[in-house]
């Protein structure tokens, strides 16, 4: 499994008296995310400034600017201002860094790639899905249901790659290391299965049994539970340590990375008050439990404020 913190950082710099080693060259042919931070860093260096400097006097920390440097993290365009003025670049970043952040990688969506790499160095998630089960919960067959729906004509190979990649992000919920996951799942998640009732049975089971391990904290919104926010779009708010927080929403085809601090706080504003509409993590948890049970005994589960009727 993938743990965080396992991409060690290794600057060249002398901080609050501890020498550390110099850096790993940046490949800027890699892609345009590290021709930006390699061209960062060289700007950096000519001046002689050490990233404490380059970011005194504004909201961001040295090891955030130190992952714009090697390519992971994008640059928010106050802080591209903030740089072109401390390394007198003539406004360079600021024009750049819309380019930066739209850049394609990897086989993910070119939207989701930066979250891809940002995902693996979050200290705590937060996640509401209206419509699926969350991506690194997903057993293989209920991602190959995901993929054929969105992607009918998708060759074998390419599902298979997807496949491998998603069960690959499996780390984010079930290490022990991993972040500190915090998810919402609509009911509809569970009473409109995607696959037959004995996969569904599984994959509901697996939820369950991460949840047990105490590797993510699950609440279910019940569908009777009446207006509330979020009630589109798929939902991440993510945490890290020394970087400013970051929100993320996704449809189909379309994902949008969102860094406004006044955005992200409304929006972790409604997340609480989202978690405040739902069922406890216990009860959610024992409906889950029930609800693949009775997917296993071919049965739909009725729903939950049947339930709790009872």
């Amino acid at each position: 499994m993938r743990t965080v913190g396992s991409v060690g950082v290794r600057l060249r710099e002398v901080w609050k008296g501890w020498a550390v080693p110099a850096p790993k060259e940046i490949d800027g042919a890699a892609g345009v995310p590290e021709f930006y931070g390699k061209e960062l860093r060289w700007q950096r260096e000519r001046t002689g400034l050490t990233l404490e400097q380059v970011v005194h006097g504004c909201y961001y920390s040295v090891s955030f600017l130190s992952e714009i440097e090697r390519g992971r993290r994008r640059m928010p365009a106050d802080l591209a201002q903030h740089v072109d003025r401390v390394l007198k670049t003539d406004g360079f970043f600021a024009r750049c860094c819309a380019d930066a952040r739209k850049a394609r990688r990897h086989v993910h969506g070119h939207y989701f790639a930066e979250v891809l790499e940002m995902e693996s160095r979050a200290a705590d998630i937060v996640e509401w899905a209206p419509m699926l089960i969350p991506g690194p919960l997903q057993l293989e067959p209920y991602i190959e249901a995901v993929v054929y729906a969105a992607h009918p004509q998708v060759t074998q190979d390419v599902l298979n790659e997807r496949i491998r990649t998603r069960r690959e992000r499996a780390w984010v919920m079930e290490d022990a290391a991993g972040p500190v996951s915090w998810i919402v799942l609509h009911e509809s998640v569970i009473q409109q299965p995607i696959l037959g009732y004995g996969d569904m049975a599984e994959q509901l089971a697996h939820v369950a049994a991460v949840a047990r391990r105490r590797r993510f904290v699950p609440q279910i919104l019940p569908s009777d539970a009446g207006a509330h926010p979020f009630m589109s779009e798929t939902t991440w708010l993510m945490e890290f340590s020394g970087a400013p927080p970051l929100m993320y929403t996704e449809g189909m085809y379309t994902g949008q990375v969102v860094e406004d601090q006044g955005t992200v706080k409304q929006c972790r504003g409604a997340y609480d008050r989202l978690r405040a509409a739902a069922l406890p993590p216990e009860l959610s948890l024992r409906l889950i439990e029930s609800a693949a049970e009775d997917f296993r005994n071919g049965r739909k589960p009725p729903q939950f404020s049947s339930r709790l009727a009872v």
